[in-house]
């Protein structure tokens, strides 16, 4: 089967399975702070201020960044998609070594930062406290395969959601594309349009999206684990 072909099976797949568990609307948001965390860190290696970061209910996100110079605000724009696509991948990654509570606190890690430092509105403090909640309560259970049905849970939403984000994206590119968020804001800081601009993260989401099915499909086989306690 062509490679590509089944790279958008896969993604098919794992798009009705993620919709299909019924408290996963809840984890969507995920890819969303990763994405806006993208932004904030870009902002401040480029030594600009981050303002806020908002996330809200229907898994939509803003994060509000002062930067001085054109180009800055360029690599600004382009960081929260890409971020957010090559974060799903290295959660894969992680995964494919057996690092998935690694992985898991690299979320937390995001999460607290965020909260403390950059999110401001009611609704995105209180999902993230949840988030960050939930995340320490699983890392703490002893049973291994809760753990790691969790972990490719919040593995693949991102995967997912990274991808099916620069889909809507092109779409408001072609049908009105100064509502084409990032790629709005790029197009008109460079002239280039939108559609190029959404294209070219759609691309970038694709290949992160390819190389995160070979990383999960070559994963070796878990061996049962062995759970005790000591005194």
């Amino acid at each position: 089967m062509n490679r590509g072909l089944k790279t958008v099976l896969f993604l098919l797949g794992a798009w009705i399975l993620t919709r299909l568990i019924p408290f996963s609307f809840f984890f969507r948001n995920v890819d969303t702070l990763i994405h806006e965390f993208g932004h904030a860190l870009m902002t401040l290696l480029l030594s600009g201020k981050v303002q806020f970061i908002y996330l809200f209910a229907d898994h939509s996100g803003v994060t509000q960044s002062i930067a001085h110079y054109k180009w800055q605000f360029i690599l600004i724009s382009l960081a929260g998609y890409i971020i957010s696509s090559a974060v799903a991948m290295l959660l894969f990654l992680l995964y494919s070594r057996i690092l998935q509570k690694f992985g898991l606190i690299l979320l937390t890690v995001v999460a607290i930062i965020s909260l403390f430092f950059f999110i401001r509105n009611t609704y995105g403090v209180l999902w993230t406290l949840g988030f960050i909640a939930i995340n320490i309560c699983v890392y703490l259970l002893p049973w291994e395969r809760v753990k790691e049905f969790y972990y490719l849970l919040l593995a693949f939403i991102c995967l997912v959601d990274s991808f099916v984000s620069t889909i809507i994206l092109v779409t408001l590119s072609i049908q009105q594309p100064s509502a084409a968020g990032d790629a709005a804001n790029l197009a008109h800081v460079t002239g280039v349009p939108a559609l190029i601009w959404s294209i070219l993260f759609l691309l970038i989401a694709f290949g992160c999206a390819t190389v995160s099915m070979d990383l999960f499909l070559r994963s070796k086989r878990r061996q049962p684990t062995v759970s005790g306690t000591s005194a």
